[in-house]
C-alpha cells in the first residue's frame, strides 16, 4: 500500500470501529516506513475527528466512541510497540488530569470528555467525582499533567474551580499547567474571570481547546 492508502486505512479503522482493520493497517503502516507519530496524528487522529462530530451531531453515541476508541488503541499499541518507554510518552497528545469538582457527585459529562481525550491519545488520569480542591492540586504535581480539567454541574460547586486555581496560585505553579472548565452552568465568562485558560461546552469542543492552548504553550 502507498502511504496515503495506509493514512486512508487507519482513519477508516476508526470510524467504521474495526479492531481487526486497525491492526492490519498498523501493521502496514510500520511496514511502509511511516513514522509512528504521524500515523497517529494523520491517521487515526483524523478518524476520531470523524467520529467527534459525529457524535456532536447526534450521529454517533457513547458506545459507538468506546468501541471506535478501541481500535484506535488497538492501532497505537502496534505502531508504538517498538518505542522506548519515554518515546511512548511523547507520542501521546499530552497528560491531562479530569474530575468533577468537591461537592459535586456528577460524573456522565466528565466520563464522556474523558473518552473523548482518551480517543484523541491523550494520557488521561481520572479522579472521580467529589474530588478535594487540595487532592486535584496534588495529584496534578504526583502526575506531572499538563492540563487540569474539571466540570461543575451545579452552580453550588462552581467556586471549587475557582479554588483550585487559587490554590495554584498560592503554590507559585499556576502556570506550570493549563486550566480548562466545563460543566451545564458553567460558561465562558466565568473562567475568564476566575482566570482559567480554557473552556468548552461539548467532550469533541474540549479536545481541541486542550490541543489550541498546548500548541500555544509549545510555541
Amino acid at each position: 500500500m502507498t502511504r496515503e492508502e495506509v493514512m486512508d486505512k487507519l482513519k477508516e479503522s476508526v470510524v467504521e470501529m474495526d479492531a481487526d482493520l486497525a491492526e492490519v493497517a498498523a501493521k502496514a503502516a510500520l511496514e511502509t516506513g511511516i513514522e509512528p507519530l504521524e500515523a497517529i496524528s494523520e491517521g487515526l487522529s483524523a478518524g476520531m475527528q470523524v467520529m467527534s462530530d459525529m457524535f456532536d451531531e447526534g450521529e454517533a453515541f457513547v458506545p459507538q466512541l468506546l468501541v471506535a476508541a478501541e481500535a484506535f488503541e488497538t492501532a497505537v499499541n502496534i505502531l508504538t510497540g517498538g518505542l522506548s518507554d519515554e518515546e511512548k510518552a511523547a507520542s501521546k497528545s499530552g497528560k491531562v488530569l479530569i474530575h468533577t469538582v468537591q461537592g459535586d457527585v456528577h460524573d456522565i459529562g466528565k466520563n464522556i470528555v474523558k473518552t473523548m481525550f482518551e480517543a484523541n491519545n491523550f494520557q488521561v488520569y481520572d479522579l472521580g467525582r467529589d474530588v478535594a480542591v487540595e487532592e486535584v492540586v496534588e495529584k496534578a504535581k504526583e502526575y506531572a499533567v499538563d492540563i487540569i480539567a474539571g466540570s461543575a454541574l451545579m452552580t453550588t460547586t462552581m467556586p471549587a474551580q475557582k479554588d483550585i486555581l487559587r490554590l495554584l496560585e498560592e503554590e507559585g505553579i499556576r502556570d506550570d499547567y493549563i486550566v480548562m472548565y466545563g460543566g451545564a452552568p458553567v460558561f465562558p465568562e466565568w473562567c475568564t474571570k476566575i482566570g482559567a485558560d480554557g473552556y468548552a461546552d461539548t467532550a469533541a469542543g474540549a479536545v481541541e481547546v486542550a490541543k489550541d492552548l498546548l500548541a500555544k504553550k509549545a510555541s
